[in-house]
C-alpha cells in the first residue's frame, strides 16, 4: 500500500502554505500527544520547539510508524524532516548498539542537518545518529 501527499505549488490564493494535499491516507491527527508516541520522544518533540504538527506531519507520521511506504513533497521548512525522524525515532531500540535506520541525502550539509534533528528529536531517548560523508575515493566518517 502507498500513502501518497502531494502538495501542488501554494495552492490556491489564501490557503495555507503546505498548499493543496493529496492523500489516500484519511487519517488526519491534530495533535503529537494523539499519535501514540514514546513519552521520552514527545519531550524531545516538545523541547524542540514543535507544538502542534505541520500538515505534513499530520498525514505522514502514523502511515510510516504503521509501516507504509509513503511519498511525501512539501516546501521546504514544513517539517519533512522531523516527520521522517520521528517515525524513525519512534522504532528505534537505543539498548540495541547497532544500525537500524539509514537515511541518504543528497549533500553533506543535508545528512549534516537530518542528523542534528535526529539527535535532537531523540536526545531524552539518548538515541544516537551518525553522518557518513563520502568523498571521491574514500569515505570519512563524521561524528559531532
Amino acid at each position: 500500500t502507498t500513502s501518497c501527499f502531494r502538495p501542488r505549488d501554494n495552492g490556491p490564493e489564501g490557503m495555507e502554505p503546505d498548499g493543496v494535499i493529496e492523500s489516500n491516507w484519511k487519517e488526519i491527527v491534530d495533535s503529537f500527544d494523539d499519535m501514540n508516541l514514546r513519552e521520552a520522544l514527545l519531550r524531545g518533540i516538545y523541547a524542540y520547539g514543535f507544538e502542534k504538527p505541520s500538515a505534513i506531519q499530520q498525514r505522514a507520521i502514523l502511515p510510516c510508524i504503521k509501516g507504509y511506504d509513503v511519498i511525501a513533497q512539501a516546501q521546504s521548512g514544513t517539517g519533512k524532516t522531523a516527520t521522517f525522524a520521528i517515525s524513525i525515532l519512534q522504532h528505534v531500540d537505543v539498548d540495541l548498539k547497532a544500525t537500524q535506520a539509514m537515511v541518504l541525502a543528497p549533500t553533506r550539509e543535508l545528512a549534516q542537518q537530518i542528523q542534528k534533528v535526529v539527535l535532537a528529536l531523540g536526545d531524552y531517548m539518548g538515541a544516537s545518529c551518525h553522518a557518513c560523508i563520502g568523498a571521491t575515493g574514500s569515505l570519512t566518517y563524521v561524528i559531532t
